[in-house]
């Protein structure tokens, strides 16, 4: 049995003090959770997050992480960064990273083995945009984007996969129970291609695309769907503790 992830992805929202607000506000409703709770934070709130979630459940990510070590990359952040302050886990590619700032297929594989060498554990996103979903390009784009993406990955139970609809993000559109999990299960067969059926199974897909409080139960009810990569509804403790117990 994969344990659930529920990790919320804040985007660029909350300063530090709102955001250890947030996790103050969030303890106590997610402190029973079944799942694993995980709440990726802008950098600069990364100190305060962390002695927020302290004694708690909730465990601490990041939104993006770079290559290299160290160096001249004025704006990045590297993994010893982020470790010291006790991040566990750390989203890889998401799609408005792609879209805004020029992220690739071979960028998100450089970052994800920098992050699996480091000890963190990578959410590596994938999705399609609405046009590739209309002309049936949806396996194509996710074939290439694991296939690239997770090149030379000798970790690969450490990895947890976010399938996120480019369409279904920020919209109020998501794609029904039926279609996310049948396009994640093309997303496990791909996995069991490239590493093992065995490893394949054993592997999180979370689903990505508006997941909230009142479609979550319907989602998480599928059998490929492990998770999901909370945007806006993670900001709100009542509807993502709503999401944490999807099973109540």
């Amino acid at each position: 049995m994969r344990t659930p992830i529920i990790a919320g992805n804040w985007k660029m929202n909350n300063t530090a003090k709102e955001g250890a607000a947030l996790v103050e506000a969030l303890k106590p409703l997610v402190k029973d959770a079944a799942c694993d709770v995980v709440v990726c934070v802008p950098a600069i709130d990364i100190p305060a997050v962390a002695q927020a979630v302290q004694g708690s459940n909730i465990r601490l990510g990041a939104q993006n992480v770079h290559f290299a070590q160290k160096g001249a990359f004025t704006g990045e952040i590297s993994a010893d960064m982020l470790l010291e302050y006790g991040v566990q886990y750390v989203i890889i590619g998401h799609s408005e990273r792609r879209q805004y700032f020029g992220e690739t297929d071979e960028t998100v594989n450089k970052r994800v083995l920098r992050a699996l060498e480091a000890g963190l554990l990578p959410i590596v996103c994938v999705g399609e945009t609405l046009s590739e979903r209309e002309t049936g390009k949806t396996e194509a784009v996710l074939l290439k984007s694991l296939t690239e993406g997770l090149k030379d990955v000798q970790s690969p139970e450490k990895l947890i996969i976010a399938y996120e609809p480019v369409w279904a993000i920020g919209t109020g559109k998501t794609a029904t129970a039926e279609q996310a999990n049948e396009t994640i299960g093309y997303i496990r067969s791909v996995l069991a291609k490239l590493f093992s059926p065995a490893i394949a199974q054993t592997i999180r897909i979370q689903y990505g695309g508006s997941m909230n409080a009142g479609n979550c139960k319907q989602l998480m009810s599928m059998p490929e769907i492990d998770g999901g990569l909370i945007g806006g509804a993670s900001l709100k403790p009542m509807d993502f503790s709503a999401i944490v117990h999807f099973d109540k």
